[in-house]
């Protein structure tokens, strides 16, 4: 049986993808903030249930449940339509995935980019849009010269050693997952400039924290972490010199509310976030910090390089922290203490069940 939206008393802030991790801790500020919270989501991704129940057990009736498919084009129309802020996070995440299943992927990422986005054109005055999209977007970067340094590569380029890569990288679509998001990417940037929405991209790199069930496709560093904690070995492909920069949720969703807050000035801008090039790791860095915080030995084993796989990718983040005064606050090692602790008193229910009499089934 189809239930209607609950009616809202104040501003409601739309979450697409909302029962994943970044959903999840962005559901639960806004909450913590008084919000109405509107979670949109197909619960494809296994372990989200978790998620949902504990923003509902937590915040009560400040979170909707609004379960749909962002393919779904019927499903968003009656879904935004009280919305005073959207974050569209709903998407296939995995280039392996995106392999296996070219059309799925565009059909989500693409086209389901482009159905939030008609959906918000059509109201009168559309909210502030926040996109999540990918630093896939700029390829492979095999141009890098990259050089060994230890436990490392780094650029032997100062100015990208120093500084990471900018937005003034041409963007250089690779696998089908690169070309999907790149192109929600162009959609979002394009409807701020063509249609005047409200709306701004964030080219992500790394992000970890609470209530992420990473896997060996998505959410590698917990997937680390959870694997090591079971005594499993982990797979790295390549030789595990490769460096990311990695960002705490917790500061992640303070750059959010400071891009909604300021969507009048950036708009129709992409932004590079993560980490920054203070906080970097590579894998065989994060599995020695990883050994200590267990205290015994990782197993690991080593496979090829996989396609698309960049060697080296730091977000230069100078361009938000100018707009907005942002600056990451958590360290590496503070981030993924706190992520492993999190993990350790996690208790998995056998069983979890979606509440019906707070679910908004969408036909």
């Amino acid at each position: 049986m189809k239930r209607k939206a609950s009616a809202s008393s104040g501003p409601v802030a739309l979450i697409t993808g909302g029962a994943g991790f970044i959903g999840t801790n962005l559901a639960a500020r806004l909450a913590e903030d008084g919000r109405q919270v509107r979670i949109f989501d197909n619960l494809s991704r296994p372990g989200v249930e978790r998620n949902l129940l504990w923003l509902r057990d937590t915040y009560g009736d400040r979170i909707e449940i609004a379960l749909g498919d962002i393919r779904d084009r019927a499903s968003i129309d009656r879904f935004v339509q009280d919305a005073t802020e959207v974050y569209h996070f709903a998407a296939q995440v995995a280039v392996t995935s995106s392999l296996d299943d070219p059309v799925h992927d565009f059909a989500v990422n693409a086209g389901g980019t482009l159905n939030l986005l008609e959906a918000l054109r059509a109201l009168d005055t559309p909210p502030p849009l926040i996109f999540t999209s990918t630093n896939k977007v700029y390829g492979d970067l095999e141009d890098v010269e990259l050089v060994p340094d230890g436990s490392r590569y780094i650029p032997a380029d100062t100015d990208t050693r120093m500084y990471g890569i900018s937005e003034e990288r041409p963007v250089n679509f690779h696998s089908p997952y690169g070309c999907s998001k790149g192109a929600a990417d162009q959609y979002v940037l394009d409807y701020a400039r063509t249609f005047h929405m409200p709306a701004v991209v964030f080219r992500m790199s790394c992000i970890y924290g609470p209530h992420q069930f990473g896997t060996e496709d998505q959410g590698w560093l917990a997937h680390f972490l959870i694997r090591a904690m079971k005594g499993q070995a982990i797979t790295i492909y390549g030789d595990g010199l490769q460096v990311r920069d990695v960002l705490f949720v917790e500061d992640l969703v303070r750059a959010f509310l400071l891009a909604r807050d300021r969507i009048d000035t950036i708009s129709g801008q992409a932004f590079n976030m993560g980490g920054g090039a203070t906080r970097t790791t590579s894998l065989v860095e994060l599995i020695e910090l990883i050994a200590q915080l267990e205290g015994r030995a990782v197993q690991l084993q080593f496979d090829a390089w996989r396609e698309a796989d960049q060697r080296y990718y730091v977000s230069n983040t100078s361009r938000f922290q100018e707009a907005t005064g942002w600056k990451p606050r958590v360290s590496v090692e503070d981030g993924v203490r706190a992520l492993h602790r999190w993990l350790q008193t996690m208790q998995a229910p056998a069983q979890v069940q979606v509440p019906a009499v707070t679910a908004t089934v969408a036909g």
